[in-house]
């Protein structure tokens, strides 16, 4: 198994905002969020861990009318990227966006029936202690629901996942840059995740069960786990 290499807990420069906000994630997104209404039809006040630049929320809002969304992340550049969009979609009273560190939440216990968080553990030095503050502001009854990506064993495995999602190079010089850009973010991040094990370890003093940790693609785990 490949040793995991960290990379920077935030991404904070406007080059490092604007190349995450422009790769198209929004299969992966709306498949995120379907699974996880599939699991809680009517989410009500959900809390988004690791925001970046409101997607998640957004698509969230689209599907479920009953949704109101919480999106927390470090990363200002993201977050004003986050304000535009939430402007744009229209969902300024239903989406709030703030600067939180999830490692020190600062919400009561039970705060939120939804908790989710979709590829931000990867960013995260130590995960045990984000997880436990997203649990802890689960309601009793609640869901927290979190998706991130799988740690493969070999190099080669990393190179095979980056060249299959990233799609061709542009030909456009200026395009191409950024490309290069989204290639070498994904590489670094899939470096950067963790396995099965190590989430089911992190999570075990919490009392949820390994069977609420499993590979849901090729490339990513899902914690689903409802409090009791």
């Amino acid at each position: 198994m490949l040793p995991r290499v960290l990379e920077p807990e935030v991404m904070d420069t406007p080059e490092e905002a604007r190349d995450y906000d422009a790769m198209d994630h929004a299969a992966v997104n709306r498949a995120f969020c379907e699974d996880m209404l599939a699991v809680r039809p009517t989410p009500g006040r959900v809390l988004d861990v690791g925001t970046g630049t409101a997607r998640i929320p957004i698509e969230l809002c689209s599907l479920s009318p009953n949704a109101e969304v919480v999106a927390i992340d470090l990363a200002e550049h993201m977050l004003a990227l986050a304000r535009e969009n939430i402007e744009r979609a229209g969902l300024g009273s239903r989406v709030t966006v703030a600067k939180i560190d999830a490692k020190a939440l600062p919400y009561p216990d039970g705060a939120f029936g939804v908790v989710l968080s979709n590829s931000i553990v990867h960013h995260i030095p130590e995960p045990a202690e984000v997880l436990a503050e997203m649990w802890r502001v689960t309601s009793r009854g609640g869901l927290l629901f979190v998706r991130d990506l799988y740690r493969p064993e070999a190099e080669a495995e990393i190179d095979r996942l980056v060249a299959l999602y990233s799609g061709e190079r542009p030909a456009d010089p200026a395009a191409a840059l950024s490309f290069d850009h989204q290639r070498s973010l994904f590489h670094a991040s899939l470096a950067a995740a963790l396995t099965v094990d190590e989430i089911v370890a992190f999570v075990a003093p919490l009392g949820i069960p390994a069977s609420a940790v499993r590979m849901t693609s090729d490339r990513h785990w899902t914690l689903s786990a409802v409090k009791p």
